[in-house]
C-alpha cells in the first residue's frame, strides 16, 4: 500500500483538468440538474460564492468607527447566508487600480440575517489602507461584494467549556457583540463574561447596548477593563491572567480572544498561567503579519532583501519586485494582480499557491497549511515573505 511520500505529486496537477475534460465529453442528454435537492439547495444558501449588498444605513459610533447595516441588492442577492455569531465576511474593494479583499468580523447576530440584514461595525486605523478607505468612501446606496460568512471563531458545545472568559481589545468586540446577542436570542447555549480593553471607557463600543442585553440576559455579564482611567465598576489596568482568574468559573472554561496584534503579543505570555488546555483557547483571526524579522526564528540573510517574483496566473505570467519584510499577498496587490483571499492570516486558505521555485519564510504561529501542502510545495501568500527570488502559480480572482 503506497503511502503519501511514494506518490508522485505532479499527478494530482492533472486531477482538475482530467475531470473538466470528462465533464465536457458527458452526454448532455444525461445530465440531470443537482438544484432540485434540497441538500444542494441549502448548501447553496448557507454558503454562496459571494454576496452583493447594500448599505442601508451608517451609523456613527464616534471614536473613529461607524456601522454600515448591509441589506440583499435585490437583484444578485435575494437573501442573506446564515451564520454563527464569530464569523466574518471578506469584504472586496477596488483601490485605485488595486483589488484587494479584508476580513470584517460580523457584529450582527445569526436572528438578525434572517430578518433580512447584517453589521459591519468598522474602526480607523492609523495606516489602514482598507479601514480607512472603507470609512472615507462608502456611502448610503452603495453596493458592497462580500463572501459567504466566514471563519472558525464560534462557539461549539462539543469543543467549548459551558463558560467563555472573551478577551476584546479595540474594534475585536465586534464578534463578542454578536454572539452576546445570539446568547440573548436563545440561539447558543453558553455563558459569556466578556473583559472589554479600552483605555477609557469612552472608547468602549456597544456600551449602553451591551448594559441592555446585561439586565435581561444573566448568561451575559460585560466588565470594563481602563487601562488609562479609573472608573468605578469598571477595572484598571490590561488583560492579565490575574484578571482572567478573578472572573473565571472553578473547572473547565474557554477562553476567546480577539483585537490588535499587541494584545495577542501580550497575552501570549499570559495564558500559558492559567494551564488552559489548547482547545480551551480560541484566537480569532491574527491579521496580517508585518515586520517578520522580528520573529527569533526570522534567519538573518532575509533582512532588508529585495527580489524579484515571477507570478503565473491562469497560464499568463508577470515578473514583480518583491521584498523581504512584505507579503507576497502584499506585493500581487501592489502591483495590480488581484489574487483569491479571505483571513489574510494563513488559515482560510483560499490564497492557497504553489511555489515553484524560492524560498519563504513563513511564522509558524499562522502557518495554517496541511501536511500535504508542505511536502508538495503550496504556501499561502498571505503570510509568505520571500527570502529569495520566486515564482509561484497564483489561482485567478474569481469575484
Amino acid at each position: 500500500m503506497p503511502n503519501i511520500r511514494s506518490l508522485n505529486k505532479m499527478d494530482f496537477t492533472k486531477t482538475i483538468p482530467n475531470r473538466e475534460a470528462k465533464i465536457a465529453a458527458a452526454s448532455l442528454e444525461d445530465a440531470k440538474p443537482l438544484d432540485g435537492y434540497i441538500a444542494n439547495r441549502l448548501a447553496k444558501a448557507l454558503h454562496p460564492d459571494s454576496q452583493h449588498l447594500k448599505i442601508s444605513k451608517i451609523i456613527d459610533e464616534g471614536g473613529d468607527s461607524k456601522t454600515f447595516v448591509l441589506v440583499p441588492d435585490g437583484e444578485k442577492t435575494k437573501e442573506l447566508a446564515y451564520f454563527k455569531a464569530g464569523s466574518y465576511l471578506s469584504v472586496s474593494l477596488t483601490i485605485g487600480s488595486t483589488t484587494l479583499t479584508r476580513p470584517y468580523s460580523l457584529s450582527s447576530s445569526p436572528k438578525e440575517s434572517l430578518e433580512g440584514f447584517y453589521t459591519l461595525t468598522i474602526k480607523r486605523a492609523q495606516g489602514g489602507l482598507a479601514s480607512n478607505y472603507i470609512l472615507d468612501h462608502w456611502a448610503l446606496g452603495d453596493i458592497v461584494v462580500a463572501s459567504a460568512p466566514l471563519g472558525q471563531f464560534t462557539y461549539s458545545p462539543i469543543r467549548d467549556g459551558k463558560t467563555v472568559i472573551g478577551l476584546a481589545g479595540g474594534s475585536g468586540i465586534t464578534p463578542f457583540y454578536s454572539l452576546a446577542k445570539a446568547i440573548a436570542d436563545g440561539d447558543e447555549d453558553c455563558q459569556l463574561i466578556l473583559l472589554y480593553g479600552s483605555k477609557t471607557l469612552d472608547d468602549a463600543l456597544f456600551e449602553d447596548s451591551f448594559k441592555a442585553i446585561e439586565k435581561r440576559c444573566p448568561s451575559f455579564h460585560l466588565v470594563n477593563v481602563l487601562s488609562n482611567e479609573e472608573k468605578d465598576g469598571c477595572e484598571k489596568g490590561f488583560l492579565s491572567a490575574e484578571l482572567i482568574r478573578k472572573y473565571a468559573p472553578e473547572g473547565e472554561y474557554s477562553l476567546f480572544i480577539c483585537g490588535p496584534q499587541a494584545m495577542y503579543d501580550f497575552l501570549e505570555k499570559e495564558t500559558p498561567k492559567l494551564s488552559l488546555r489548547q482547545k480551551f483557547i480560541r484566537h480569532e483571526l491574527f491579521g496580517e503579519v508585518h515586520n517578520p524579522s522580528r520573529d527569533p526564528s526570522y534567519p538573518e540573510k532575509g533582512v532588508g532583501g529585495h527580489y524579484q517574483m515571477k507570478v503565473i496566473v491562469a497560464g499568463e505570467s508577470r515578473v514583480i519586485p518583491i521584498s523581504a519584510d512584505e507579503s507576497l499577498l502584499c506585493s500581487l496587490e501592489k502591483a495590480g494582480i488581484a489574487t483569491p483571499a479571505h483571513c489574510r492570516s494563513g488559515i482560510c486558505g483560499f490564497c492557497h499557491s504553489r511555489l515553484i521555485k524560492g524560498e519563504v519564510y513563513i511564522p509558524s504561529k499562522v502557518d495554517g497549511r496541511r501536511m500535504a501542502d508542505k511536502i508538495y510545495g503550496y504556501i499561502h501568500p498571505c503570510v509568505s515573505f520571500p527570502l529569495s527570488d520566486i515564482e509561484i502559480d497564483v489561482p485567478p480572482f474569481k469575484h
